[in-house]
């Protein structure tokens, strides 16, 4: 019976990512590594991979950010597909929602779009008896403002525009302000829907740091997980959101590129004062993400981001999903399959995944101390 349920587990799982993955999957390209594997234990590698299983085993539980959702699916199946008999699920969530589960010692790791609070550490010295709970970047990217607008195929803002948006007001889309960035455009005199989270994100918050430090006399909401101004629609989800700017003309929202990409849907270039707007790709994300700088102590890799770069060809508004782990006094039943996991997600491997999935890979320099540090997990 528990061989049974254990594989309807498993079939659920494998089944989950195929659905939630098509599109993504579907860009990319098949990265099928399901031959010539050669099982989980003993540090044995993939044939088909550089994946090194290294002792991995059982089930491991994750949750947390939708930001990564679409890179954390394909790190699945690459992975599931090298060491046989794991099997790894990861929920999409939110940051919050990931935060509250690993401190609550219901998920083995984490995945959040900004750094831990000081009282979340604080809370996870709890779970992790011997330690606490640290940031390890893993994955970078630009937060694309995308929109629907009939007649409108490409359109400029810039951060102060943005956040009178954001903050209900400007209510229609041939708003002077609007009209000065995007000349010769055929603007109409259409209500603004803007979309945001419903739930604590991570997202918003890079969106609202973002909004703070470039546009701050026009954005005095502080950064944090909720949405924090009045008026527009609430939606869940990175998805939800896309789902509504896709449906819905009018419309503009937030959401990580892959999501933009993969339901084909315009994304804003952004002025950032700099020689030319910037647009939402991974290359320009990779240029601003490249000059954050290590402002966690000890073990804990938690970035600074500059988002008020001018820098050529620098897209501002990014994000980096953390996976949050114990550093020392993780559960003796799934540290193997932890390490394993993520020394394979901050490999040269893993990394590549997320431009072929649309994200930003980890700056090297920064990267490398992921390496060291998720091998000393203990």
């Amino acid at each position: 019976m528990k061989l049974q349920r254990k594989n309807r587990l498993r079939a659920t799982a494998l089944g989950a990512l195929a659905v939630s993955g098509a599109l993504v999957l579907t860009a990319c390209g098949s990265d099928d590594n399901t031959s010539g594997n050669t099982g989980g234990t003993g540090g044995k590698t993939s044939a088909a991979s550089n994946i090194k299983c290294d002792g991995a085993k059982g089930q491991l539980l994750a949750s947390g950010s939708s930001a990564q959702k679409n890179a954390m699916d394909l790190w699945i199946k690459n992975y599931m597909a090298a060491c046989s008999g794991v099997e790894i699920n990861y929920k999409s969530s939110s940051s919050g929602e990931g935060i509250i589960a690993f401190n609550q010692g219901t998920v083995a790791f984490a995945g959040s779009d900004s750094a831990l609070k000081p009282e979340e550490v604080a809370e996870s010295k709890k779970i992790c008896k011997t330690g606490q709970g640290i940031n390890l970047p893993m994955v970078g990217g630009p937060i694309a403002v995308g929109f629907h607008l009939e007649g409108v195929d490409s359109l400029t803002l810039d951060a102060s525009t943005l956040a009178k948006i954001f903050d209900n007001k400007i209510k229609k889309w041939n708003d002077p302000a609007i009209a000065k960035l995007n000349e010769g455009a055929k603007l109409p005199a259409k209500a603004i829907q803007a979309f945001h989270r419903s739930e604590d994100s991570g997202t918003t918050q890079n969106l609202g740091k973002y909004l703070g430090a470039a546009a701050p006399s026009d954005w005095k909401y502080e950064a944090e997980k909720k949405w924090p101004a009045p008026g527009g629609q609430a939606a869940s989800g990175s998805a939800g959101v896309a789902a509504q700017v896709k449906q819905v003309d009018g419309s503009i929202g937030y959401f990580e590129l892959s999501y933009a990409s993969s339901q084909s849907i315009t994304t804003v270039d952004i002025n950032t004062g700099g020689a030319a707007p910037v647009k939402a790709t991974s290359e320009n994300a990779s240029k601003a993400i490249a000059a954050a700088k290590i402002k966690g102590t000890g073990k804990d890799l938690a970035l600074d981001l500059d988002y008020t770069t001018k820098a050529e060809g620098a897209y501002p508004l990014v994000l980096v999903t953390y996976e949050v782990a114990c550093d020392t006094g993780n559960k003796s039943d799934t540290l193997s399959t932890v390490k394993s996991f993520l020394t394979y997600t901050a490999s040269d491997e893993g990394q590549k995944v997320l431009t072929e999935a649309g994200y930003a890979p980890i700056p090297t320099e920064i990267n490398a101390k992921v390496r060291e540090t998720v091998a000393g997990l203990s």
